[in-house]
């Protein structure tokens, strides 16, 4: 439950997607049914949807959807780089039970959208930091208006030291 805040940070953007038609809408995690991320995916919204990661939908999804950037599986610097790169960070799990990603999106600056369920409940400040709506594009489309500093700043609640804190509470 926490983000190493010296390399998920705000940085310049990724090669890969640096020139793509904003807002890129970034999916990031394991490509599987519970993941929910044809509720990302089927959005009819301007820009480009980037998915990030892998797994055993991979091969399905990019076929239903061959408008969509498949950028697979990534770790380390490049993968808080390409992050990083997004406006925003879509989060269609309803199952989830924390969202790592989502906050090591936060601490590269950028907001979150997801549904109001467990998970992003408990991660987000709504309207600070990302926005949590049971229509996914009204949440995609307010979380862009929101300040990435602020998601930045807020991503400190988060570190190892924190995580490590609430645990020994």
């Amino acid at each position: 439950r926490g983000v190493d805040l010296t390399r998920f940070r705000p940085r310049p953007p990724h090669p890969e997607v640096a020139n793509l038609p904003r807002p890129i809408m970034a999916y990031c995690g394991r490509l599987a049914v519970e993941k929910n991320i044809d509720a990302f995916l089927n959005l009819e919204m301007p820009g480009t949807k980037l998915v990030i990661g892998d797994g055993p939908q991979r091969a399905a999804l990019a076929a239903r959807h061959p408008d969509v950037k498949f950028a697979g599986y990534r770790y380390g610097d490049e993968l808080a780089s390409m992050v990083g790169s997004a406006d925003v960070l879509v989060f269609p799990s309803l199952t989830d039970t924390f969202g790592l990603t989502m906050i090591e999106a936060l601490a590269c600056g950028v907001p979150v959208a997801a549904f109001p369920v467990p998970g992003p409940i408990d991660v987000i400040e709504q309207g600070v930091t990302g926005v949590l709506h049971e229509d996914l594009s009204v949440a995609v489309r307010s979380a862009l208006q929101l300040d990435r500093r602020v998601c930045a700043q807020h991503a400190a609640e988060f570190t190892w030291d924190a995580a490590t804190t609430q645990f020994l509470a």
